[in-house]
């Protein structure tokens, strides 16, 4: 299945980002072990598959859709500027029309990276950050 190399593709472009800024994040996986530092920002990942598609005849073409989301999760009571600022960021990493590719496969961001309405539970602020991605097989 392509899923699995549309996330690691995704993951991969956002753990390389993380780990070169200056402050550098820290980035929770979908299931996988994560234990948040108390007043310490970080990124969690999560990939959300739509239905896949084949609008060939034949069958053999293949068409992956869905959305990728980061959410910047933030120590509570510290403003919102930090975690949108970090929102700001991750729209610059993550392009429209944006494609990464890697052995012959190729996934193509096809919305704008956006920022929804934060959460707020008792001990963080989050901003999620999301887009569409397509990627075509044959």
């Amino acid at each position: 299945m392509s899923n699995k190399r549309i996330r690691a593709l995704y993951e991969g472009r956002l753990a390389t980002w993380a780990a070169a800024r200056s402050t550098p994040l820290r980035v929770s996986y979908q299931n996988q072990s994560f234990v948040p530092v108390t007043g310490q920002t970080y990124l969690r990942a999560i990939l959300l598959p739509a239905d896949t598609s084949s609008d060939d005849l034949q069958g053999a073409m293949r068409t992956y859709r869905g959305v990728f989301g980061v959410n910047v999760v933030a120590p509570i009571n510290t403003g919102a500027g930090a975690a949108e600022g970090i929102a700001d960021e991750l729209a610059a990493l993550f392009t429209m029309n944006a494609r990464l590719t890697a052995s012959g496969f190729t996934v193509q961001q096809v919305t704008p990276a956006t920022q929804a309405p934060a959460l707020q539970d008792a001990s963080s602020y989050i901003v999620p950050v999301s887009f569409q991605y397509r990627a075509d097989t044959a």
